[in-house]
């Protein structure tokens, strides 16, 4: 048999973090000492409320099919989740649950591009947004923010590239990779040119519940009517509630869009798992005193090591004001090192300090590398320590 492999995934590009995270495993389960900072994902258990909710569901049955947009108890659990945290009101028919948010994205992308429609993706960027839109037969175009303007784009450079051929523009705040949050001005703004041009906003706010040091994240939908109107949210249980396996998010916003990607849902996954479905219903109606402990964490892990990152030869680093990554520079590091890019800075640091970090080129940002802070202290500390120690020995 000759295998003759689809043209569009023949383009595809890896996922850089789970690339990075597999070969820190693979290091580890030959005996090293590795400390992982690559993957995106809390270290911190579910929160044994939710379990016991889910199998609750299981012992009494509920093993079945479900509908293929979400149980409606858990499209009405987010119906109010919407209304309490940012006062936005859906209807259940404006609410389209997935499994997992990267999901709800890859099927969003699906239902709205045609080939050779245009995607406005800022940089740095989530690792699986150009590989989607690519998918969906789209062409990310892609702009710039700066690290001067803390990684955020600025109504000019939006209204800068937008075409006859664009179709949305992915707002990601907090951001992954950088933890960068856009203030109400700035989202008011770049949502005038949207309106303006009839754009579809897409609005991934996966980490809305881990800002620190009194930052506040606002959602674009919740500025104006006509804005809502224009704004998919993309969102889950994931990062907040510590779910990343559970895989489940939404996607919230206008019903013809919605009932789109219900119909291509019905047809790729029937529905999302019943069982994990259950157990978001229990994380949003729930108890938050395990979400804010978790926060609290991060906060407290931030706040530690950031000094502790800045004192590297070398190392600049924005802090981040949400998720919890750091994206430092370390171009400058990387060079007096030796080393001729952040790549083989990167790929050194796992072969001879092993601490797994990814490099800025798989988020569209070659001169930074990202550390994830979702581990213990006690760890992130001794990596950072470990990454200090690895460049002051190669710049000597």
């Amino acid at each position: 048999m000759v295998l003759r492999l689809a043209n569009r995934v023949k383009a595809l590009t890896p996922s850089a973090t789970l690339a990075i995270t597999a070969k820190a495993k693979e290091l580890k389960a030959a005996g090293h000492d590795v400390i992982g900072l690559g993957a995106g994902e809390p270290d911190f258990n579910t929160p044994q409320h939710i379990i016991d909710a889910a199998t609750k569901s299981m012992n009494e049955g509920q093993t079945k099919y479900t509908p293929s947009a979400g149980l409606p108890a858990l499209k009405e659990e987010i119906i109010k989740k919407f209304k309490k945290d940012q006062n936005i009101s859906y209807e259940a028919s404006e609410i389209m649950v997935a499994s997992g948010a990267k999901h709800a994205l890859y099927t969003l992308f699906q239902v709205i591009l045609n080939d050779g429609d245009e995607v406005v993706i800022p940089t740095p960027y989530w690792v699986s947004y150009p590989e989607q839109v690519k998918l969906a037969g789209g062409v990310p175009v892609y702009v710039e923010g700066y690290e001067s303007n803390q990684f955020k784009i600025t109504p000019e450079q939006l209204e800068a590239v937008i075409t006859d051929k664009t179709k949305a523009v992915i707002i990601n705040s907090p951001s992954n990779p950088t933890g960068m949050i856009y203030t109400k001005e700035e989202l008011t703004k770049l949502g005038e040119i949207c309106l303006a041009k009839d754009i579809v906003i897409v609005s991934d706010e996966i980490y809305e519940k881990l800002v620190y040091d009194g930052n506040q994240h606002i959602s674009i939908a919740q500025i104006s009517p006509e804005l809502k109107e224009h704004t998919i949210i993309i969102n889950g249980v994931s990062k907040s509630h510590s779910m990343t396996g559970w895989r489940i998010g939404y996607a919230a916003g206008n019903k013809e869009i919605i009932k789109a990607m219900t119909n291509l849902a019905s047809h790729s996954t029937s529905n999302p798992t019943t069982t994990a479905q259950y157990g978001a219903i229990a994380a949003y109606s729930g108890s938050q005193n395990e979400v804010e402990k978790m926060r609290q964490a991060f906060e407290v892990r931030l706040n530690t090591i950031y000094d502790q990152l800045i004192s590297i030869p070398g190392v600049s680093c924005i802090k981040p004001q949400g998720a919890f990554y750091l994206f430092p520079n370390v171009q400058k590091a990387a060079l007096q090192s030796g080393f001729s890019n952040v790549d083989e800075f990167a790929t050194a640091l796992l072969q001879e300090a092993k601490v797994a970090v990814v490099p800025g080129t798989g988020f569209g940002a070659p001169e930074n590398m990202r550390i994830s802070y979702a581990t213990s202290l006690e760890l992130l500390e001794n990596a950072v320590a470990r990454i200090k120690e690895f460049v002051e020995n190669k710049i000597k």
